[in-house]
């Protein structure tokens, strides 16, 4: 363990094994850092709040302040942070709220670039990425291996389906559906995210029954949700029936559809 002599650790805090906490940092007492966790400097860990093994959180951020909701009034609340985050300068990550459960959770190898924010009551996966100065507003549910670009917003409720990414500059409003494109500053679904289902070594197969429900729910008859029941029944891909699954699924939310 590496403790900067500047560092304040309240008391309470538990700090595993191998953790390095550099200058000026501070971890309040309801606080868990996993095993060699690492805090650079100037990093500021509060609340009730826990930071999975081998995370790097970088210099200037704020991990476990209060949420940025009016409604809050104090009550317990968490951030539950996975393992083997890149938490870059500047982040900012909140914990939940009563009206939403009460915790704000992060899976495990994600990368958070410099500025972004994660809102009260997020639910982030596993493997996602989250570019500078985007920001992920309060209830939303982002499903593994998401991208999502620069100088983004997600809606408050919005849920981004797995293998989804964000273009850069865009306000995305609605849900979007597992593996899709969205572009715009308006965000649209534009596609499907083709390059990350190749990176991911999708079969072929898969791929390809993927494009084709893609064209359904774009050009098919019926309302977005007739079309969707209809690849449901019609497709023997697990993919396909994961996408369907999600489209089907309880939402606050409409969903962004093919243009």
């Amino acid at each position: 363990m590496a403790i900067h002599s500047s560092a304040i650790i309240e008391d309470g805090a538990q700090i595993g094994v191998d953790v390095s906490i550099g200058p000026f940092c501070i971890v309040g007492t309801k606080v868990v850092l996993g095993d060699r966790v690492q805090l650079k400097s100037h990093v500021v860990v509060t609340g009730d709040t826990q930071v999975g093994a081998d995370t790097t959180i970088f210099p200037f951020c704020c991990i476990g302040e209060i949420p940025q909701d009016v409604k809050f009034k104090g009550e317990a609340a968490k951030l539950v942070i996975g393992e083997r985050n890149r938490i870059r300068e500047h982040v900012t990550m909140n914990p939940g709220t009563e009206g939403g459960g009460g915790i704000t959770s992060i899976g495990d190898d994600g990368f958070f670039l410099a500025g972004c924010h994660v809102a009260h009551d997020a639910r982030i996966g596993d493997r996602v990425i989250i570019v500078n100065q985007s920001a992920v507003a309060g209830h939303c549910i982002i499903e593994d291996d998401v991208i999502i670009g620069g100088l983004c917003g997600i809606h408050q409720f919005v849920r981004i389906g797995r293998g989804a990414i964000i273009g850069a500059l865009s306000m995305v409003t609605n849900d979007v559906i597992p593996h899709g494109l969205v572009m715009g500053p308006r965000g649209e679904l534009d596609g499907l995210n083709l390059v990350g289902l190749k990176r991911r070594g999708v079969d072929r197969k898969d791929i390809t029954a993927l494009r084709v429900a893609f064209q359904t729910l774009k050009d098919g008859e019926g309302s977005f949700m007739d079309r969707a029941r209809r690849l449901g029944a019609e497709s023997d891909s697990k993919h396909v029936s994961e996408m369907v699954d999600f489209i089907l699924g309880d939402t606050d939310r409409n969903f962004l559809t093919p243009r």
